[in-house]
């Protein structure tokens, strides 16, 4: 890496864990990041419902033609389920169609004034609409991974586990990819959860790892072993009990990676640190093979 390159690193790096420490969009991180090139925006502010945060946007490689039929990554950003915003992550979105799929980026409903089971509804709905609109942009519409970060992954991993959300189109989905994802932290110990979920009834019924089980896609699920904010431990409950069931799954830990590491690895000056940006790769390519 030059001399410019590791001052880039560097610079955007103390940006990112600003923005995390204070629970902000990785915003700032974004504008300064560079990007990859293969990848570009193909369309902004998408509404999948009514509301005002039921908007997404679109990633693929450059010049995709509408016949395409490319796997298609789902990609819901963590926030503590309180905050964030699709615009801080077009580094995710290029540097992930850059590799041959067409990338979805959704906003979704989050707190104070929105709560369980909210954004989950709002995760399925920006599935469905993948499903009925993806193949107009060069997606696949069954060959759809659901993806996150963080309080992102916990709306991947429900929507792939849970089938209350998607019903018949939970068929769609060919694998979930989770980055430091939480999968098991009831009872609510902390202010994230306590506010996103402590008014919920049966507190067990909001978490993945009570519901995955046998004809759950293939799952790769990736941790950091630096995260203090969300602990392996929820990856591995979710990988033993999906494993117990048959489900493929992986779990790959990465050394001196931490929380928002994991994330902000995926941009192209940050992927020394960690291989997160090929190993999805090679995961969807195994599990949803363009056609």
């Amino acid at each position: 890496m030059g001399r410019r390159w590791k001052w880039l690193a560097a610079s955007a790096c103390g940006l990112a864990a600003v923005a995390c420490v204070a629970c902000a969009p990785l915003l700032t991180f974004d504008t300064l990041v560079p990007k990859d090139g293969d990848g570009v925006r193909i369309a902004k502010d998408i509404p999948y419902g009514d509301g005002p945060r039921q908007k997404l946007d679109i990633y693929a490689p450059r010049d995709t033609h509408a016949d395409a039929m490319l796997p298609v990554i789902i990609f819901f950003y963590g926030g503590s389920w309180a905050s964030g915003t699709r615009a801080g992550y077009a580094f995710v979105g290029r540097a992930l169609a850059a590799q041959g799929f067409l990338v979805v980026i959704p906003d979704y409903r989050i707190g104070p004034d929105n709560l369980y089971p909210d954004f989950v509804q709002d995760g399925a709905s920006a599935v469905r609409w993948t499903v009925e609109h993806g193949q107009v942009y060069g997606g696949a519409p069954h060959a759809i991974i659901v993806s996150g970060h963080s309080a992102g992954a916990y709306i991947a991993a429900m929507l792939a586990v849970d089938e209350r959300w998607l019903g018949a189109d939970r068929a769609a989905i060919k694998g979930l990819v989770g980055i430091a994802g939480p999968y098991d932290f009831a009872p609510f110990d902390v202010a994230a959860s306590k506010n996103a979920f402590g008014t919920w009834p049966n507190p067990a019924e909001t978490q993945p790892v009570h519901w995955a089980g046998a004809g759950d896609p293939p799952s790769l699920l990736l941790v950091g072993d630096a995260d203090q904010t969300v602990h392996a431990r929820n990856s591995q409950a979710l990988a033993a009990k999906l494993g117990a069931a048959g489900v493929p799954v992986r779990i790959k830990c990465y050394s001196g990676i931490g929380h928002i590491g994991m994330v902000t690895a995926i941009a192209r000056p940050f992927r020394y640190r960690a291989s997160i940006v090929a190993d999805i790769t090679d995961f969807v390519s195994s599990v949803a093979p363009a056609r």
